[in-house]
């Protein structure tokens, strides 16, 4: 556990290291089209996704990739980690967030984040922010972008009980276009309020799209249900290889607030 810490502390300090660099960067794409910053970011997450199994020998396998669509999509994955945040935009065109609308105001970071049309939101503002993301959100993926949103709206410790949230339900259908469910075991490997970052094998599954038109009833129940089934099956997988790596099942309960 010892060269773990010391990889994870190698790996952070490099990880943000990384990260102002690639912002150095991407200071010319302010004159630029959106497929600029965009380009950028992707880069930002190969390497940074490259940087993980150089130095944490975090390898991280993609499932799946051939049910992607192509256009207009919303993608709802599971949301263990900061890093399905920015791992998953390489594998889409044209990645759209919906995220906290203070990230916004972070210089260069949030200035890049509303260069690429981000939808910043006010969580303090309830239903009614909650309707106006959903109308931005559609009106995005209507001309051609890719929604990836965590529809439990905040990151959840491996074992926590799931807890999904309506909207994503009201941006189906408002929508109208294909949903792609993802799971993942990302939780084991970058756990959330700690810098320890554990070898292994993170494994991102995309599951079978669902198609536009269904009831907004029947969308939740089965998006909860399938990302949750294969979750709890990826995270099993890698808990078995966690315990020959470790001698060892590490322990994951679910942390309080």
């Amino acid at each position: 556990m010892v060269l773990i810490f010391l990889r994870s502390l190698v790996f952070n300090v490099l990880f943000y290291l990384l990260l102002v660099c690639w912002l150095i960067i991407a200071i010319p794409t302010f004159l630029m089209p959106r497929w600029a910053i965009l380009g950028i970011a992707k880069c930002w997450a190969r390497s940074s996704i490259w940087l993980l199994r150089v130095i944490c020998n975090t390898r991280v396998e993609f499932r799946g990739t051939d049910k992607i669509p192509k256009g207009p999509l919303i993608v709802a994955s599971k949301h263990q980690s900061m890093w399905e945040t920015f791992a998953l935009m390489p594998l889409f065109a044209e990645p759209l967030y919906i995220l906290k609308r203070d990230l916004t105001w972070i210089p260069f970071f949030g200035w890049y984040l509303i260069k690429a049309n981000m939808i910043g939101i006010d969580r303090d503002a309830g239903a009614r922010s909650l309707k106006d993301m959903a109308r931005r959100a559609a009106e995005a993926v209507r001309r051609g972008r890719q929604l990836i949103i965590f529809p439990e709206g905040t990151r959840r410790p491996v074992d926590a009980e799931p807890h999904y949230k309506s909207g994503i339900g009201m941006i189906y259908v408002d929508c109208g276009v294909t949903c792609l469910p993802v799971a993942l075991n990302s939780g084991l490997f970058w756990p959330r309020r700690t810098f320890m970052r554990y070898p292994g094998t993170l494994v991102v599954e995309f599951l079978d799209p669902l198609p536009p038109g269904l009831s907004r009833k029947e969308f939740n129940t089965r998006i909860a249900t399938g990302i949750e089934d294969a979750t709890n099956r990826l995270v099993e997988a890698a808990r078995r290889e966690q315990a020959q790596l470790f001698g060892r099942v590490k322990s994951s309960a679910p942390a309080k607030g």
